[in-house]
């Protein structure tokens, strides 16, 4: 059923008889956020109070929330563990960070258990591709099978946790049910640090495409590095990433090549 996450009794029809909520509403785009705060304030932040609200009221017993690495920002130390200070540098990451505290907080004081994952960059197979703004692997795929342009902001240096949405899966499907998690917060990444550079690298492997590579000296102004430490995560959930990048992109090239390809909005 579609509906907007600040629909009290829409959420009130939806929540009947339900135990846990998993909540993945909200807008993505770091850097839509810098053009519209209000709108990203108003759906992941307000949304967010108003879904715990109708929790409540129809007396749920868990959420688990779907938060982002983006929040840590620039960290001195990666892989970055929980016990970071958050640091975020764009309004989607704001939102986030401000959903986490809530979620917490009143989830404390209504006796709702609350599990934060701190969700890094997750791909997959049917991934939703808007026209702009696009997700940096989606995009290169797409380019890639085509012969198109992959355009690498700065020195492609930067490093992402690319993390692939199996894994990611897994690990909401633990949090729902394992003990001694409320109040936790969880890094789901795969552990791994991957340049733009070497992301690059393994889009040709896998799709064979020779597009052109453009380097584009203006940084997009996102973090220079990111990398999740998941001991926590494994500890908690049993937490265990089993997909290397190198397979992933291949499932989800294939799943878009039998498809009819990237899916858009």
């Amino acid at each position: 059923m579609l509906g907007d996450v600040n629909d009290r009794p829409k959420l009130w029809t939806l929540l009947q008889e339900v135990d846990c909520v998993y909540h993945m509403a909200a807008r993505v785009s770091v850097s839509e956020s810098v053009l519209y705060p209000r709108e990203y304030n108003q759906v992941n932040v307000g949304g967010t109070v108003t879904l715990m609200e109708a929790m409540r009221d129809m007396g749920v017993h868990r959420v688990v929330f779907a938060s982002s690495g983006t929040v840590y920002g620039n960290q001195p130390v990666q892989p970055v563990n929980e016990k970071a200070v958050p640091n975020p540098r764009s309004p989607y990451a704001v939102s986030k960070l401000a959903a986490e505290y809530y979620i917490k907080t009143i989830g404390a004081l209504w006796g709702i258990e609350a599990v934060c994952l701190r969700i890094f960059n997750a791909y997959g197979p049917g991934q939703h591709v808007p026209p702009v703004h696009t997700p940096v692997i989606p995009g290169f795929l797409n380019q890639a099978r085509q012969n198109g342009t992959l355009v690498v902001y700065g020195d492609g240096n930067q490093t992402r946790d690319f993390v692939f949405l199996d894994d990611v899966i897994d690990a909401m499907v633990a949090a729902a049910t394992a003990p001694d998690v409320n109040q936790s917060i969880l890094n789901i990444g795969s552990g791994a640090e991957t340049s733009i550079s070497e992301l690059v690298h393994e889009v040709l492997e896998v799709t064979g495409g020779n597009p052109e590579v453009v380097t584009n000296p203006r940084s997009e102004g996102g973090l220079s590095r990111l990398c999740a430490d998941i001991t926590l995560a494994h500890e908690k959930l049993g937490y265990e990433p089993m997909t290397p990048l190198a397979d992933g992109l291949k499932r989800t090239l294939e799943y878009d090549l039998a498809n009819g390809g990237e899916k858009e909005s």
